[in-house]
């Protein structure tokens, strides 16, 4: 996949064992959508509630 000027990328990967790894794909670090993914990346990774959360909706759990 090649990335605009205007676009940034969150990259999730899942291990066999659950480990979830994030890494982010920019094409200019100047950019809102590469700063909406660096945080988004930082809240993922530090967040145990965020986390906890997002979880609960892939479970199924809290989703509409």
């Amino acid at each position: 996949m090649e990335l605009t000027k205007n676009q940034a990328a969150l990259i999730l990967d899942a291990s066999e064992d659950g480990e979830i790894t994030v890494d982010i794909a920019l094409s200019d670090e100047a950019n809102l959508a590469g700063a909406l993914c660096q945080a988004i990346a930082t809240k993922l990774m530090n967040d145990e509630n965020f986390q906890t959360e997002l979880m609960q909706m892939v479970e199924g759990d809290t989703m509409n």
